[in-house]
Parts: structure tokens; sequence; C-alpha cells
């Protein structure tokens, strides 16, 4: 599938990171990443964060609170140069969806091989100089914290839940008491932490610092349910009024064997094979959808230059900063793509389609069975990025 090592020690295998790890416990991997180091600098990120179309966050911290006033200020792009004039000295630079930017970083996922495609958020970049941080918190998420250019002294503490309480009138969460303090230790570019969700951490910057944040998302229940009422607004017999039992009540009470017989019936829809059916294709268009929109390739390849580059060695791969992924049923496989399911695929696309959702590169040969102007598409749609022969 990929040559690329996976970010593991060699002593734990993905299987026995899953089970022991992986939403229960942190785990540093030393130098897991090594790929990230010297990949970029502090001024490239600085460059990023003043791009009008970036989602950047500029975090500023005083060097004490004052009474009436936030200790920590919080400025959302656009940024421009005058917001990073007269910063105090703690101060942190964020930006979001890396995978946008830099495709090759993007391709650094694959290291993360052992993570269902579908579960990866976004790549994240802080930049702060010495001593800067975000202070004390916790995601909701995992994560891996991938140093890629100085050093950051990580802290971990206790796992949190709803009823830790916040730091008040802050424009972003944080809180004073980690408990017992689990990991204390400085990592340096290459290195990788893993920190599982609700755990909570403190990181701060021991020189001018790059750390790279691999998060993983799952869907929430929201989100599901309303794709579900989307997707049932197609189903006309989901209108057809129920029909009910009835019993001698008064006239203005609804009562409790009423809404347990409309429960039943949705129970039991949802449980069928038209409710399968809903629920597939609800969790397949959230997972899929991009958290950030997409930005305009600057420059496209029509469809000969596609075919030169190929013929030239180059390689096909999936784009990380998209969301390329299928299902598999009794029915047959169904492909989808930004949170749109793909239909119309003869079968030499589809193969071609599921094997770069799973990560593989593919040249020449392995899509010569596929119309030259439905890959142009696909490149052009963002689902796939090339890599030119050097």
């Amino acid at each position: 599938m990929t040559s690329m090592p996976l970010c593991l020690p060699e002593s734990i295998t993905p299987e026995q990171f899953l089970a022991e790890y992986w939403q229960k416990k942190p785990l540093l991997i030393k130098q897991g990443l090594p790929q990230l180091i010297d990949m970029f600098e502090p001024e490239d990120m600085l460059g990023l964060a003043l791009e009008e179309d970036a989602s950047a966050r500029l975090l500023t911290q005083a060097a004490s609170k004052k009474e009436g006033q936030a200790q920590w200020q919080l400025k959302k792009s656009p940024l421009t140069e005058a917001d990073f004039a007269n910063l105090p000295e703690q101060w942190t630079v964020l930006v979001q969806n890396l995978e946008q930017w830099s495709p090759e970083l993007g391709q650094l996922w694959q290291a993360f091989g052992f993570i269902p495609q579908w579960q990866r958020d976004d790549i994240m970049v802080s930049y702060a100089p010495k001593g800067g941080s975000v202070g004390k918190h916790y995601d909701d998420y995992d994560v891996f914290l991938a140093q890629g250019y100085g050093h950051r002294r990580w802290q971990l503490g206790k796992f949190c839940d709803k009823d830790t309480e916040f730091v008040a009138d802050e424009p972003i969460r944080l809180f004073d008491d980690m408990g017992e303090i689990v990991f204390d230790e400085i990592l340096e570019a290459g290195d990788v932490l893993y920190v599982p969700p609700k755990l909570s951490h403190f990181g701060v910057a021991q020189d001018d610092c790059l750390t790279f944040s691999f998060g993983c998302r799952r869907p929430n229940l929201m989100q599901i349910i309303d794709s579900m009422a989307d997707i049932a607004t197609n189903d006309s017999d989901l209108f057809i009024p129920m029909l009910l039992p009835q019993m001698l009540q008064a006239s203005g009470e609804l009562q409790t064997h009423s809404i347990d017989a409309i429960k039943a019936q949705l129970l039991q829809m949802l449980q069928s094979e038209r409710g399968d059916h809903i629920i597939r294709q609800a969790v397949s268009e959230v997972v899929s959808k991009r958290q950030y929109d997409a930005l305009m390739p600057e420059d496209t390849l029509d469809t000969d230059e596609l075919l030169q580059a190929l013929t030239e060695g180059a390689a096909l791969q999936a784009d990380y900063s998209n969301r390329l992924l299928y299902n598999q049923t009794h029915d047959g496989v169904t492909l989808y793509a930004n949170g749109q399911r793909i239909d119309g695929l003869d079968e030499a696309a589809m193969a071609v389609l599921i094997r770069l959702a799973n990560g593989e590169r593919l040249y020449g040969q392995d899509v010569q069975d596929v119309d030259p102007d439905e890959l142009s598409e696909w490149l052009e749609n963002g689902w796939i990025w090339i890599e030119f022969a050097e």
C-alpha cells in the first residue's frame, strides 16, 4: 500500500496500539515522524497565517490577569501584519487545514495508516516563540502531536469530564488544575506524542517551535440525526401518516402509550433494510464532509497534460485535504467524496478510486482503463493529487 513507516515504536504493533493505547492512555513515539524535520520553518507558517484564505488564530497571553480583564486574547483570521506588531512575550499562532496548502504534508497521514481514513480530521500547526503556549486544556478528540521544529515541553495530567471547571471569562477553554502530572518531557523535531480524548495537556515552547497536530475525529449524534433527516425527505413512504391504536382518553392528553407506539414504529423502521440504508448513507455523508471550504487550485492540468505527466512517471494519490471513502454491502460498493455519494462510475473507475481511498500510489499503467477526462475531473475536484516524476 505505502512504503512510509508507521508512526509507532518498533516494539508496538498497530493492533497493540489500538487495543492498549487508543482512547485510553498516552504514548511517546520518539522519532515517529522524522519526515517533518526541516520540512517547514517558522517563517513559512507565519506567512501562511497571513494568507487571505487561511484559517488561523492568534492567541496572546498577558503577563498577569487584571481585574475585569481576560488574561488571554484571541484574534481569528483574516490576520494582518499589524496583528503581529507589539506582541506580548507569550503568544501563539495556529493554522488549520494544512493539507490544503501542502499536499506533501498531507501525505504524512500515511504514517497513521492504522487509523481509518474517515476518522482523520486535519493537520494544524502551532507556532510559538520561547514561552508560548495555549494553556492547560483538553480536546474531545484523539491527537498526535508531532514536533516539526524546535522543542516543546509537554505535561499530561488527569482525564477531564463534563464537570471540569474552566477559567471564567476567557476566549478559550482553559483550566488551572491538571491533577497529578503523569508525563513531563521535552519533544524534539521528529518526536510524536499521542494524546487520547479528554486527557489534560499543557505544552510550552522551549525555543522557536512548530508543533503539528494530526487530529482524529468522529461524528456526533446530532450530525447523524440531521443527516438522516435530510436523506429521509427523499423517501415518500415516510410521509404517510402512522396507524396508531386508540384508547379512550381525555381530549387534551397525549398519553404515554401513543408516544410509545410512535417510538416503536420509528425503531422498527430504523432496524429495517430501509433504515440500514438511511443510516449508512447518513454516516457516510457526514464523515466524508470537509470541515473547511476547499481552495480553488491556481493551476490545473488539462487532460493532455495529465496524460503526458503519467507517461513521464508521475503518480496519483488521494488528496488528504479531501475526503474519499467507500462502504461495501451485499448490494455492492458505494463511494463518497466530500459529503456526496458518487454515482455513475464504471467498474474500472470504481476500482481505481477504491485503491486511492485505501492510500495506494498509482501510476499510468494502473489507470489505463479509466477515461482520461474522468481522471482530469477527479484532479480538478481535488479528490486526487499528482506527484510529478523528478
